[in-house]
This record gives C-alpha cells, structure tokens and sequence, in this order.
C-alpha cells in the first residue's frame, strides 16, 4: 500500500516517513502543494497525508483539487492548526480526518489503519501474542488470564510491540512509535518503561537484543 505524505517541514516528513515504513507501507513524498497535488493523482497511491501549510499551493486547495479528480481516496490533515474552525472547513472540504500536531505516531497509524481497512476486512480490536491480552477498546489488558493496570504510555508501548512481535524495535523507533517526533525528554525513558512494563507482564516477554534494540517474544 503506498500512503502519500505532503510535508514541507524536513523533520516531520523524515519522521513520518520512518514510522510509516516500519510499519509496513510504501512511502512516497511531497515537499510542496503542486507536487503533492500531482502525485497523488497516480492510481497506486491509496492514502495522503496532508499538511496545510504548504509551498507552492496551501494544503486546503489541495484538497479541493484533489477531491476533484479523486472523492474516494482517503485524506488525512496533519496541521498546527487547532481550531475549532479550521477542523470543520477541512472536513467539510472533504478530509477524511484531522490530527494537530503535535501527535502521536501510535495514533496517527490507527488512524490511517482504519482509513486502508477494506470495506470486508474485520477491525483488529483485541491483539493477543503469548498469554497476553490487549483490547484496543476497553485498553485493558490481561496477563495469563489476569487484569493487569497499565499507564497510558505502557499500553501504547505494549501495543506498538505487540504489533511488532518477533521483530526487533531500536529505542529510536520506539520514540518515534510511542512518544512522538518532538519528544526531548530523558535519553533512558524507553529503558524505563520497557523496565515497567517486564514488572507488569513477565520480565521474559521483551527480550534485550543487545546494541539493536527490543523484541516482544511469543512464548
């Protein structure tokens, strides 16, 4: 699947651009509107995120112009702007969603997820991997048949390695994946948590690879 991101901000897109293909996805960018606009009217793009404050052609025309041509292709704004009004011009305008930055990538995936699930594909609400339970929608999670409590940040990291299980995170992904592209917080917070998080579950769930990162183990 090929999702389009339209970001002139160089940071960002790089970081989106990482996490998305983490996660799976091809990745094609765009750093201004008329690029932007033009790309993602190829037939193998089946996804766009958005920014609005575009060189060239602002990410609203862009929009416009692109439901134009392509009503049905998901478009997800990704903007500074928190307004009340610029979420309802946009949606209105044809968006499929709107995140403010700043976001959590996490989200940001379930997010475009959603938007790529075909119309027969069931919604994955409940992950499970090794005697571990994780509802996507109660957020409770269950450890050998035991509920067990879980900060918001341990469930999102817990979700991101489950999601991931068998392949090797670096701490740099999991920043990315959890905590975001702005994060500037303690160096060791993935140690941390990853520390937390083996208390709560069973120290031999998460395995250390050494100088590569972690790894969530099917028992």
């Amino acid at each position: 699947m090929v999702v389009l991101v339209i970001e002139d901000e160089p940071g960002i897109a790089d970081f989106l651009r990482r996490g998305l293909e983490s996660a799976g996805l091809v990745v094609d960018m765009a750093a201004d509107g008329q690029l932007g606009l033009l790309s993602a009217q190829h037939d193998e793009v089946e996804l766009v995120i958005l920014d609005l404050g575009l060189p060239g052609l602002p990410g609203e025309q862009v929009l416009r112009r692109l439901r134009a041509v392509r009503p049905a292709l998901p478009v997800i704004v990704l903007t500074a702007k928190d307004a009340i009004a610029d979420r309802v011009a946009n949606l209105d305008a044809g968006a499929d969603d709107y995140v403010v930055k700043p976001f959590s990538f996490a989200e940001l995936l379930a997010r475009i997820r959603v938007r790529l699930r075909r119309p027969d594909q069931p919604s994955a609400v409940v992950l499970e991997s090794g005697g571990l339970t994780l509802d996507l929608r109660t957020r409770e999670i269950k450890v050998d048949g035991r509920t067990k409590a879980l900060s918001a940040r341990e469930f999102t990291l817990l979700e991101v390695l489950m999601r991931n299980a068998g392949q090797i995170l670096s701490q740099t992904q999991l920043l990315d994946l959890v905590w975001g592209y702005d994060f500037d917080g303690a160096s060791n917070v993935v140690e941390t948590y990853i520390r937390h998080l083996r208390r709560k579950i069973g120290a031999d769930r998460i395995e250390t690879v050494r100088r590569a990162g972690y790894r969530m183990v099917d028992r």
